[in-house]
């Protein structure tokens, strides 16, 4: 299941939100990544600081194994 925090409301809370009064957006989301299991609990955790960045496959693939086991 993908998620979105359209509003801002959760972002700030698992520090997944940038505050920078020189950008025109000002408050944006950091690419974040969360495995969160049924019972609400985060399992898994990455924020990366650069937005071009991105999360090898592979390790998500195991972070979620890891939190269904």
């Amino acid at each position: 299941m993908l998620l979105s925090d359209f509003r801002r409301q959760m972002l700030p809370t698992y520090g997944a939100m940038q505050m920078d009064e020189q950008s025109p957006v000002y408050r944006y989301a950091k690419r974040a990544y969360f495995i969160v299991d049924k019972t609400g609990t985060v399992k898994f955790m990455k924020i990366m600081d650069n937005p071009l960045n991105l999360l090898d496959a592979d390790e998500v693939l195991k972070a979620a194994k890891d939190a269904a086991s």
